[in-house]
């Protein structure tokens, strides 16, 4: 993009422009009660007006933190536009964040003001008002089950955006005076980190980071004008906030949001979207629900659609231009595209995905592949809050081993990236649009920097091509054995997730250990249909988990990644753990990391059991319920044991 000092340098400097130059023209749509809602640009600028002059009644100021708890829809994005409008930053927190996630967000970025959006969100934050004197507004805009709430500074929607009706001619002229003062410079969010390693820590991020790494991103995958995007993924995530929030507006695309979560593959289809960003565990799911299909489809089919998934890995291994292809798979590839792969892109709600992003952990290799079959090539988007977007499959080529090309490009608010590789593996960047740091944490920001370079902490390697990167695992993840044998739990445990009936997994193995051995939470609802039609009898997840049959397909999965690993990286022992692992036990972040410290520590009983080769423990798991209450699980669990002959497989 052109460098030109009058082009737009803030997002709400853009929602202007875009409102001015095409005000007419559908900026997003919100399914409501079954039927698509429409706002051209200019009624998104003057809901944010609304909702900008409201805040000046509450008394925001500039620099202040305004925070936003809520499934994504469209006042969750006027609400951040609002705040940035008058100069005020942005914490977005995923909606199910616990009242102790929330307090802490809330204190440390010390927030004046929440937009929560239904009672469950409320509830969370009421508390805390009388606890930080700070917090003085909270708005909500869902009214189910708050309408006998009163309490000082919790307004409804409508309330709240009271003092700007009747629009007067000068609420207008301050709007865009106000706007205009913004400079790229000004910090527009923090994003909070996922606290695997620590406190949560709010990075700062200013409008030109935010512009610089949508626009890499646009020039990247050479995304076109008014491309239709489902919004989906949390605005507590960077990338969704370069893609969904910043790419929206500086393409500009039509930006959707589903009537409710659940719902999302319906929205998809119904849209026809021509771009979508799932997260690696979605990506999974719809893997798993191609094979969970399958298990309850009769044997002819099965066998259609595994002969037009074969063609279609054939003719689209790692890329989707088939003219290379021999003659033989390039013929049957409409036929297998017409009776397998076209259905199957319709029943996922891909039948017209262009763009189909995923990012924020690894991805099985496997998973690419299966998409590329049908006709959807994913692209890894690799980067981190901190500094920015780093890689993306580029082109019409994506190669499932790498995490994509190197993004080398300059845009009008961010230099060239430069990248170099740390004796440890460590990948160090600098350029871009910079780090700014954490919020509050001087000595923590300084901790990232090397010199002038900053330290992603990610271990890495060069792919196939000297742009290509490989990512391994978080450098402090790397791992030995006490043999002196070193492996990547992260790239064990991504290939193991490509097995259906593995939701998750966390791998064990250190310096003190002489081999390796893993944690398996099974997925219920694969393994479910799965028992039925096998004629397993089961009462509770726990029992399943612990079924004989069970355990033997899932040492079966194991044992055919242990085929593709060197000999002292096999598995050896497994458990399937008697309860899924959960964010609000403290057992994974919100963005579904393991929590891999206390998860050892949790199940240390279970560990230990499987390197003294017994065959079963005992234990005892604190849960909490949906509804709050406490409890105790207590299981015997069958340690499973990868036999010796297919260690030794090749």
């Amino acid at each position: 993009m052109s460098a030109d000092k009058l082009f737009p340098q803030t997002l709400p400097q853009w929602l202007l422009h875009n409102a001015a130059t095409r005000p007419d023209e559908v900026a997003q749509r919100h399914k409501r009660d079954g039927i698509w809602k429409e706002f051209s640009w200019a009624d998104v600028r003057d809901e944010v007006r609304e909702l900008a002059l409201g805040l000046r009644a509450r008394g925001v100021q500039r620099g202040q933190t305004v925070v936003l708890m809520s499934e994504n829809r469209p006042e969750l994005y006027w609400a951040e536009w609002a705040a940035q409008a008058i100069g005020a930053k942005v914490v977005a927190l995923y909606p199910d964040a616990t009242e102790t996630e929330v307090d802490y967000v809330v204190q440390d970025a010390q927030a004046v003001c929440v937009f929560a959006e239904d009672q469950e969100q409320v509830d969370k934050v009421l508390p805390l008002m009388s606890r930080y004197t700070g917090l003085h507004t909270v708005v909500w805009w869902e009214s189910g089950g708050l309408w006998s709430y009163r309490q000082d500074g919790l307004l409804g929607w409508d309330a709240f955006k009271a003092p700007a009706r009747p629009a007067k001619s000068e609420d207008a002229a301050w709007f865009e005076q106000v706007i205009a003062q913004g400079q790229s410079k000004d910090i527009a969010l923090l994003l909070y980190t996922s606290g695997t390693t620590g406190a949560p820590k709010g990075v700062i991020t200013t409008h030109a980071s935010m512009l610089h790494n949508a626009d890499l991103i646009g020039q990247s995958v050479q995304l076109p004008q008014g491309c239709e995007y489902l919004s989906y993924i949390p605005l507590s995530w960077a990338t969704e906030q370069w893609v969904g929030v910043t790419l929206g507006l500086i393409r500009p695309m039509r930006v959707s949001f589903a009537e409710r979560p659940d719902q999302i593959q319906e929205a998809i289809r119904e849209l026809a979207c021509e771009m979508v960003f799932f997260g690696p565990r979605q990506w999974e799911s719809l893997a798993a629900r191609v094979h969970t299909r399958m298990l309850d489809a009769p044997p002819w089919r099965q066998s259609v659609v595994d002969w037009g998934l074969r063609i279609g890995r054939l003719a689209r291994a790692e890329q989707m231009d088939t003219t290379q292809r021999p003659w033989w798979v390039r013929a049957l590839l409409p036929l297998a595209d017409a009776l397998v792969l076209r259905p199957l892109r319709d029943q996922l709600g891909l039948q017209r995905a262009k763009i189909a992003f995923t990012g924020g952990a690894a991805v099985a290799p496997d998973i690419f592949r299966l998409f590329a079959a049908m006709g959807v090539m994913l692209r890894n988007v690799y980067g981190c809050s901190e500094f920015g977007l780093v890689t993306v499959h580029q082109g019409n080529q994506a190669n499932p081993e790498t995490i994509g090309q190197l993004v080398l490009l300059p845009s009008a608010w961010g230099e060239p990236m430069q990248w170099r590789l740390a004796p440890t593996g460590g990948l160090e960047l600098r350029g871009g649009a910079g780090f700014a740091g954490y919020w509050g944490k001087p000595e923590k920001s300084a901790e990232k920097m090397n010199g002038e370079w900053f330290q992603t902490g990610d271990a890495v390697g060069q792919g196939p091509t000297q742009t290509e990167l490989i990512y391994y695992d978080r450098v402090e993840h790397m791992s030995s054995l006490k043999g002196g044998h070193t492996f990547s739990k992260q790239f064990i445990e991504v290939r193991l997730r490509f097995s259906p009936y593995i939701r998750e997994v966390m791998v064990v193995g250190d310096v003190t250990r002489d081999s390796v051995t893993a944690l398996v939470n099974i997925d219920g609802d694969v393994f479910g249909r799965w028992a039925e039609r096998k004629g397993v009898s089961f009462t509770t997840f726990t029992d399943l988990s612990q079924r004989p049959e069970v355990l033997a397909q899932v040492a079966s999965e194991i044992a055919q990644v242990n085929r593709t690993l060197p000999e002292a990286a096999r598995i050896t022992h497994f458990v399937n753990l008697p309860k899924e692992l959960d964010a609000d036990e403290g057992e994974l972040t919100r963005t579904r990391k393991l929590k891999r410290d206390f998860i050892e520590q949790r199940y240390g009983r279970l560990i230990d059991a499987m390197y003294a080769d017994q065959t079963q423990a005992a234990i005892e798991i604190p849960i909490r319920y949906q509804d709050g209450r406490t409890g105790v699980l207590r299981a015997d669990v069958t340690v499973g044991r990868i036999a010796a002959q297919r260690i030794s497989e090749n």
